[in-house]
């Protein structure tokens, strides 16, 4: 197997949480370094590898793939220098802060003939994945309605100054809403039109920290959510149809585990504590059931595999930059919408 060269354009938390436990992983990856602009830590962990002092030294390294990993207003400029280096790219969400440079990027790489991938990890959250099965699998019947929250409790501001400072990367729309929005896309395509309501309720933020979104599809809707003053929390995932009901809360165990320090595998990663399955009340078969549903396995391993193959056989990539165009879609219809206080169509 040829082991596709990996670097990181950060080694926060992102980089140490969320990429190189995969990337050390997966057989198919090797590790070569992070660029590190100040700290110096990723070799405390990999004593082996190395450490870029500027994003050009990494470039003109022999690198195959680069994972984009910064405040969100970098990458458009990163990401398009990478592929510009004829490098494979994985961008973190939010994929870029407007439509135009997505759109760019995309035809870029494409131009260019290599992989572009967003990382919208949270298609292998255990949670989302049960939903999406018991959606796929018609249980529900024709679906009604739907509402995705992405719910916290953290009044205080981040300390982390480029998440409060005002802009265009910065708030929650993008930072939990590409989440909702690109599960809600996955499972049931672009919406006709988009309604938002997008607020600031923290004091002293200087950011959005609220959101409201409703997706208008023909026959059902669906409402995305995400705020921090929620203390008690209702279930993230709640879909009805015109059979029955699932609802679902957030239990996907894999970001906790990552904190830890523990290291994923195939075997027992992502597999959820039996109290967080969701309960299933619908007509089957013209029985009704009500019982609660065992949650599938979680893994980021499955998208880290998934760009693997498309590197390495050049097949699709598992989330596309397609797909992140969409997404910014969305989000630019939200913003519009909640400053004009109507829907937008797409």
């Amino acid at each position: 197997m040829q082991k596709i060269r990996t670097a990181l354009l950060s080694y926060g938390m992102s980089g140490k949480v969320f990429h190189a436990p995969f990337i050390s992983f997966h057989e198919g990856f090797e590790l070569i370094g992070s660029w590190e602009r100040s700290k110096k830590l990723i070799r405390e962990d990999y004593p082996l590898v190395k450490s870029y002092a500027t994003m050009e030294a990494l470039l003109e390294d022999d690198v195959d793939l680069v994972i984009v990993n910064t405040p969100v207003d970098t990458h458009y400029e990163y990401a398009k220098k990478v592929l510009l280096a004829g490098k494979h790219a994985i961008v973190e969400k939010a994929f870029t802060t407007t439509v135009a440079q997505a759109q760019e990027l995309a035809a870029l790489a494409k131009e260019r003939g290599v992989k572009l991938a967003v990382f919208q990890n949270r298609r292998w959250d255990s949670d989302f994945k049960t939903v999406q099965k018991i959606i796929s699998d018609k249980m529900l019947g024709d679906i009604v309605e739907a509402e995705f929250h992405f719910d916290r409790y953290n009044p205080l501001l981040s300390p982390k100054s480029h998440k409060e400072t005002a802009n265009s990367g910065a708030g929650i729309l993008k930072d939990l809403g590409p989440h909702l929005i690109d599960q809600a896309l996955c499972l049931f395509g672009l919406p006709e039109s988009v309604f938002a309501d997008i607020r600031i309720t923290r004091e002293h933020s200087l950011v959005d920290d609220y959101i409201d979104i409703l997706l208008y599809y023909p026959d059902f809707r669906v409402r995305l959510k995400a705020g921090f003053f929620v203390r008690e929390a209702i279930p993230a995932f709640v879909v009805h149809g015109k059979k029955g009901s699932f609802l679902k809360p957030r239990g996907d165990v894999q970001e906790d585990d990552l904190k830890l320090g523990k290291k994923p595998n195939l075997d027992t990663w992502g597999k959820e504590q039996k109290d967080k399955e969701g309960l299933l009340h619908t007509e089957f078969h013209t029985d009704i059931l009500k019982e609660n549903v065992p949650t599938l396995q979680g893994n980021y391993y499955d998208f880290f595999d998934g760009v693997y193959n498309s590197i390495s056989n050049d097949v699709q990539e598992p989330v596309t930059a397609q797909d992140g165009v969409h997404v910014m879609q969305i989000i630019e219809a939200a913003i519009q919408s909640s400053v004009q206080k109507k829907a937008i169509n797409l």
